[in-house]
């Protein structure tokens, strides 16, 4: 068995473990932590592709020829080249731009020949990919500005020693204009202007400069200059890559595979992407407690893709931790402060992982009452027997009767708060539950989330439940 694959046996038997205790997840998170090091070099042709495809959107043409394309470049003893374009447009990098990173180390760590482009020279063109407007143009000062600092951010998700770093203005800084008309001649203008973008902007009444429709062609020469064999990048740059295809035929060249990212929706679940400008986004420069509490207020549906694009974990592992879940013998919110970790862990080690869990936990622990003051406490074992309806009136003096209680219900005005080590859950109880005994509401609510503490809010008043 491969290195990888000893790896995620290990990593499928802690899972199946009690995965809200800290022991366990610190044994797991060093494990999948782990394999952001781990040599992939013993994997098959087949292998390489499949663990690649499992995190693009789609390879084009097919993983078949992924694979066979790597075959070839082992029997030319070398790897494969691998391009990744960056235009550096601003100082700050996000979650969001880790994900093509995280690739990109897979294929390094698989012994494949990665470059980095810096696109220099096509971030003053800006790229128009996905804008319904054009982008203000930057200067060398902003370009330069922009780049400080961006390699330490990125760092933790890929070894920049093994990293060939080149500036495109190494070769279109002196492009000649004859040389560009050459190639520009065998590129129909109707394959820029089929672009989505281009189309809705020109419908609106929006300008659509020539300098917007050469971007893709000149992003596209940086994969003729070396000659790629497989370029990232996110969907959205689909099209980009496709030019890059075209115009390495047209240098007489084997046009590069393509292998498309995700573009990760932000942590507020609106279904927009992640974004610096939408506040919707893990910023690298966070601090732990800044990251862990980010990814935690995620909606649950959002974990899966995040630990697709963000970890190491296998497709077997995934899918193992969503189907305890789906039969109830892990909480979601358990999974949730495991993604959360993992994500501090790879910005800040382990052991800040593991304290800013702690501290997450006691923070909500304490529950977002904790200025409320001294509350009133029911004992369930000598209330539980009660309705709800009579304990807000004859124990609590909450309300002025029990149909004042359960007219309260009745406006959604009752409800059951459940604290836990990750967060708070609110239950609402309904007018049909009002007349019921106490415990048993308690009960139902309770099942299956292991609470520290819970509270009855009827309306702005609140009650500690004991005994539950």
């Amino acid at each position: 068995m491969t290195r990888l694959g000893d790896s995620v046996q290990r990593g499928l038997a802690l899972l199946g473990q009690d995965l809200s205790s800290d022991t366990v997840v610190r044994q797991l998170m060093e494990e999948t932590g782990s394999r952001r090091y781990l040599d992939l070099g013993d994997l098959s042709a087949e292998e390489q592709a499949t663990l690649i495809a499992s995190r693009a959107v789609e390879v084009l043409p097919s993983v078949d020829r992924l694979a066979a394309e790597i075959v070839s470049a082992r029997e030319a003893g070398r790897g494969l080249r691998v391009k990744l374009g960056i235009d550096p447009t601003a100082a700050d990098v996000h979650l969001g731009h880790t994900v093509p990173m995280i690739v990109l180390s897979r294929f390094q760590r698989m012994g494949h020949e990665v470059t980095l482009i810096i696109g220099d020279v096509t971030a003053k063109i800006g790229d128009p990919s996905g804008r319904s407007a054009e982008r203000p143009p930057l200067t060398d000062e902003d370009i330069a500005a922009n780049l400080s600092g961006y390699r330490d951010q990125v760092r933790p998700f890929l070894d920049f020693d093994r990293v060939r770093i080149r500036h495109n203005s190494e070769w279109l800084g002196g492009y000649t204009l004859p040389e560009l008309i050459g190639v520009l001649a065998r590129v129909p203008a109707s394959s820029l202007l089929q672009r989505e973008d281009f189309r809705t902007r020109l419908e609106a009444g929006h300008g659509l400069t020539m300098s917007e429709l050469i971007y893709p062609v000149a992003m596209a020469l940086d994969s003729a200059e070396i000659v790629a064999d497989i370029e990232l990048g996110g969907v959205d740059q689909l099209l980009n890559m496709q030019m890059g295809r075209r115009v390495m035929e047209v240098h007489g060249q084997r046009p590069q595979l393509i292998a498309t990212m995700p573009l990760i929706e932000g942590t507020d679940g609106s279904g927009a992407k992640m974004s610096k400008s939408k506040g919707n986004y893990v910023g690298l420069r966070a601090d732990a407690d800044e990251v862990f509490g980010r990814i935690m207020s995620i909606p649950d549906r959002l974990m899966e893709p995040y630990l697709r694009a963000w970890t190491e974990w296998d497709d077997a592992e995934i899918a193992l931790v969503l189907s305890r879940i789906s039969e109830g013998t892990v909480h979601p919110m358990d999974l949730k402060r495991i993604l959360a970790g993992e994500m501090v862990a790879v910005l800040h080690g382990a052991d800040a992982a593991m304290a800013a869990r702690a501290a997450f936990a006691a923070r909500f622990s304490r529950g977002d009452f904790a200025g409320a003051g001294e509350l009133p406490e029911v004992n369930l074992a000598e209330h539980g027997g009660e309705g709800v309806a009579h304990v807000l009136n004859g124990v609590l003096g909450f309300t002025p009767s029990a149909s004042a209680g359960r007219r309260l219900a009745r406006q959604n005005g009752l409800r059951l708060v459940l604290g836990t080590a990750s967060g708070q859950r609110t239950v609402t109880v309904p007018e049909s539950d009002a007349p019921r005994p106490l415990g048993e509401v308690v009960g139902e609510a309770v099942a299956g989330d292991r609470p520290d503490e819970v509270w009855l809010k009827a309306g702005r008043k609140l009650a500690v439940l004991r005994g539950w």
